[in-house]
């Protein structure tokens, strides 16, 4: 029975399959319409031509895709990429209800029927209409099979970024897909922080002479990096007129988008005059892996294209590659669509309808009523075609861009690298990196070497100064003062000083040379502000500037500097007068606090000196009067090593020992400071630096113009009230020595380069304090200028050389006063110096301390318990033990061992007589005693009792 039912239950499960199947197969047309739009005459257009007739062929081949169903292509002439033609010729593709329409080739072509299949809810799929802006959600009908210039243009940014170069020049067909292509490109400059310095739009129809004026105003600019972005039409008419120029030569970076990769593998080889123009030019190619699939189209593509040479030979280009795999991806999407029941279907579109009657017959174009779902089965499209892995992201753009860098070289090209989204630039190609583990591409960005314009392989600087006649507007300050660094000599446009120096120093060593003109900026009155010149750097007024312009914050916001030529921070110059040596000069080594500690350990450490020997050693006995002598005496007395009492305990030489070290150091110390103090001139000042100001409310002298003033107010705190701008060296030493009571300043703030010229001669007044800042002084330029990169390598090879201080003791040597050696004030001795030492010597006076009282407390219960008949045993007050124990420890250790034998044998004496015969002996001790005799002597009240015993 049961076998009975699986075979009904098989039947009716076949039955209902072939029903399902049926179905479907019912709802597949037997042809499905679609278009092609393309400039067939061209040899871009033959090439697509070939590749998407053999796609139809090999999908109509294959059941396995649409099965019964077949495609039918349209081909329509698109006039050369006009748009307005463009527009009726895609409206007759519309009016044979075709699903899709592959093309156009242009992206200005593609900007303009892409409203129309909007409108119809055709998709328009295209491998070459590359503009990035097409992708926007304003055209959800079109469709790109092929990588979106984005991905080449941070290709080429990446590029630019590789090689170290700024600025790049573009050159461009001004139309929708130049200028959105190059929009891309300097977004993605951006990112790298470069730019693009100048745009070339050249029209999309130019002529050579149109042409020529464009690049004659590129060779005009100072960038030599040239981007050229146009279509394969007059793309190489560029480099033509180039070459004539004389801008293909040594020095030039020529880089062409894929446009000339593109001629390169179509009508490859080119000619050797086409070649010779295009020499050391880089372009990158959409690369696509190598594969089975491909090898196989590579080969078929030899018989596809042998009998089609009428009109020169065409090669195998991306352009093929992409359109073959176009129809496939548009056959499984077709696919798919019928799998899930739809049907192809048009209705007539009410808007085109009410135009009934019109001589352009606008009515007669119907609405793809499933066009929704074929282009969302195309996204969907998981496929591996002859480009690779066919799979769109949710950008919808087609996954894992990636193109190789092409060198043109002699006769064909040469790889240099590759550039992936996901890796960059690399020598590896794009898929093994991307199936490494953990994608670690650190070491494999790098690119093999070049051969640039001109046959050399050194890499070109990649800018000229501007070749227009005009030299670089080099603003120098003029202050009043310090004429040391900066200065004009009078009635010449001739400048001279340090700074001066440098700079032209610095500029012989570049390899290339400088167009520059000095340009006063100042009324030779006040020091001018220099974050003013630097400002003016921004605007354009002035190309650069050099003098004596300090490093900060604010000023790098604008500009960029060169590596700092002179360090120079803030210091704070103060008056000081020379300190007279007092009576009391001996006292001055030590702080008070120090002074007082040491006198207090030299009494400690002889109290515990005394405490440990008193009980053992005689000459630390005797009266009370004497004891307290004997602490100070011995104290005191080792300061100097003098001491006559000897110890004898361990405890004490212990801490002697200890003590002594600490002296040494002490006296040491002690004496290296005096005589620093009284050997070298000593200077004082109220003016401690720059702490002393900020708590104080005196006025505080500062430069004329320097950046001193926004520092000390916002940095520091100083009310601006208290700042008082001076100009020249003489103002300032007349005010400082005034003095703040007389109408003039407690302390003057400048660079350290500026006081070291006014200390030269002025032995009044010191610098007090620390640099209070770290600032460098540099040459200004505008921001990413390379002549600031190549002037700082050039600093760093005068100081390598010697040149910079060759240069700085010409101008800056001089004579310095003899104050300038002394110290200011005197550098005291504090007890946090040797804070360690006392630590180590109070420990080991405690830890002795504690050893002898335990020591005490042991032999005093020993000697209580020996004597049970002592009044101290019985009950007495607190008072009476505590004397009776400071007796005990006062006297000496040997009478109380004495006292303590005695007693021991008054005892067995007194046993002895009371068992009536001296003879028995049962005390050990006395047995153990190897002499006859054992006499005693006690002193008691001023009486002696001898005691004899004989054994």
């Amino acid at each position: 029975m049961v076998k009975v039912w699986l075979l009904v239950l098989m039947i009716l499960y076949n039955g209902f399959s072939s029903t399902v199947d049926g179905i479907h197969n019912s709802t597949r047309p037997d042809v499905v319409n679609i278009g092609a739009l393309f400039s067939f005459n061209t040899s871009v257009g033959r090439i697509i031509k070939i590749a998407l007739d053999a796609a139809v062929e090999d999908v109509n081949s294959d059941p396995n895709i649409l099965g019964e169903t077949k495609l039918r292509l349209s081909l329509q002439e698109d006039s050369k990429y006009r748009g307005f033609l463009s527009i009726a010729e895609v409206l007759q593709l519309m009016a044979r209800d075709t699903v899709a329409i592959i093309g156009p080739h242009s992206s200005v072509t593609a900007h303009v029927i892409t409203h129309i299949a909007n409108e119809l809810q055709v998709p328009l799929i295209s491998f070459s209409a590359l503009d990035p802006t097409l992708s926007s959600l304003q055209f959800p009908f079109f469709i790109r099979t092929c990588h979106s210039d984005l991905f080449q243009m941070a290709a080429i940014a990446d590029l630019v970024d590789h090689y170290g170069w700024k600025e790049v020049i573009a050159v461009y067909t001004d139309d929708d897909n130049g200028r959105n292509g190059i929009s891309a490109l300097g977004d993605k400059l951006a990112e790298k922080r470069c730019r693009i310095s100048y745009k070339a739009p050249v029209s999309p129809e130019a002529t050579p002479e149109e042409i020529t004026n464009a690049l004659v105003q590129v060779a005009l600019a100072e960038s030599r990096i040239i981007v050229v972005h146009a279509n394969t039409l007059w793309g190489q008419k560029v480099f033509s007129v180039a070459k004539n120029l004389g801008m293909m030569g040594t020095g030039y970076v020529w880089i062409a988008t894929a446009f000339l990769s593109a001629i390169l593998d179509i009508s490859s080889p080119l000619s050797s005059d086409r070649m010779d123009e295009i020499q050391g030019v880089l372009t990158p190619r959409v690369y696509t892996p190598d594969s089975e699939l491909k090898r196989k189209f590579v080969s078929k593509w030899k018989n596809l294209t042998h009998g089609n040479t009428a009109n020169g030979r065409l090669g195998l280009s991306f352009l093929s590659l992409y359109a073959y795999d176009t129809i496939f991806a548009l056959a499984h999407a077709l696919d798919a669509f019928f799998k899930q029941g739809n049907k192809i279907t048009f209705s007539n579109d009410s808007k085109l309808s009410s135009l009934k009657g019109d001589n352009l017959h606008l009515d007669a174009l119907n609405v793809f009523d499933e066009g929704y779902s074929l282009r969302r089965n195309i996204y969907e499209v998981n496929m591996t075609g002859v480009t690779g892995l066919f799979k769109y992201g949710p950008d919808k753009n087609l996954v894992n861009p990636a193109y190789e860098i092409m060198n043109v070289v002699g006769t064909g090209t040469r790889r240099i690298g590759y550039w992936s989204n996901h890796s960059g630039l690399s020598v590896i190609p794009p898929e093994t990196l991307l199936s490494k583990p953990g994608n670690d591409f650190r070491e494999s960005t790098k690119l093999l070497p070049v051969i640039w314009p001109g046959d050399t392989a050194q890499k070109p600087r990649g800018w000229v100064f501007p070749n227009n006649g005009r030299l670089l507007r080099i603003g120098v300050p003029i202050g009043v003062s310090y004429q040391q660094f900066v200065s004009q000599v009078p009635g010449t446009d001739t400048f001279q000083g340090f700074c001066i120096d440098v700079f032209l120093s610095a500029v012989n060593l570049l390899p290339y040379a400088v167009p520059y003109k000095f340009i006063p900026y100042g009324d030779h009155k006040n020091n001018p502000s220099n974050s003013e010149l630097v400002r003016r750097i921004t605007t354009g007024e002035f190309d650069g500037a050099v003098g004596d312009i300090a490093i900060t914050t604010e000023r790098t916001k604008m500009v960029d500097f060169t590596q700092p030529f002179v360090e120079s921070g803030l210091v704070v110059v103060a008056p000081v007068k020379e300190a007279d040596t007092s009576a009391l000069a001996f006292l001055a080594p030590f702080t008070p606090r120090m002074w007082f500690v040491t006198a207090v350990f030299f009494i400690i450490v002889g109290t515990v000196v005394w405490i440990l020997e008193h009980r053992v050693n005689d000459e630390f006995r005797g009266p009370p009067r004497k004891q307290v002598i004997t602490i100070f005496w011995f104290s005191f007395s080792t300061m100097f090593f003098s001491h006559r009492e000897n110890t004898v305990s361990t405890p004490g030489r212990c801490v002697l020992l200890i003590w002594l070290f600490v002296v040494l150091i002490i006296t040491s110390s002690y004496t290296a400071s005096l005589t620093s103090i009284l050997t070298v001139q000593q200077l004082s000042s109220p003016i401690k630096g720059i702490e002393s100001l900020v708590i104080g409310k005196e006025p505080i002298g500062i430069a004329q113009g320097s950046f001193s003033k926004d520092y000390l107010i916002h940095e520091i705190g100083i009310d601006e009230s208290r700042l008082v701008p001076l100009v020249t060296q003489e103002e300032v030493a007349r005010a400082l020595e005034k003095g703040p009571q007389d109408g003039g300043i407690a302390a003057y703030i400048d660079q350290r380069a500026y006081i070291d010229i006014f200390l030269s001669s002025r032995c009044k007044y010191t610098i007090v304090g620390q640099e209070f800042t770290r600032n460098g002084w540099g040459f200004a330029f505008p921001r990413d200028s390379p002549l600031a990169v190549d002037l700082s390598t050039a600093i760093l090879q005068m100081v390598d050389n010697g040149d910079l201080q060759r240069i700085h003791d010409k101008w800056l040597l001089s004579r310095a006063c003899l104050s300038q050696g002394a110290k200011l004030e005197v550098e005291r001795l504090k007890l946090k110096s040797f804070w360690g030492l006392y630590v180590i010597c109070g420990s080991a006076c405690l830890l002795a301390l504690l050893i002898y009282v335990i020591q005490i407390i042991r032999q005093y219960l020993k000697h209580q318990a020996e004597e049970p008949d002592s009044p101290d045993q019985n009950p007495s007050p607190g008072s009476s033990r505590l004397r009776s124990f400071l007796s005990f420890a006062d006297e000496k250790e040997e009478t109380v061992k004495n006292r303590s034998k005695r007693k021991k044998m008054e005892r067995i004496s007194y046993r002895s007589s009371e068992g009536g015969s001296s003879s028995i002996i049962s005390n050990k001790d006395y047995v153990a005693q190897p002499s006859s005799c054992i006499a005693d002597s006690v002193s008691n009240g001023g009486s002696e009792k001898v005691f004899i015993k004989v054994v």
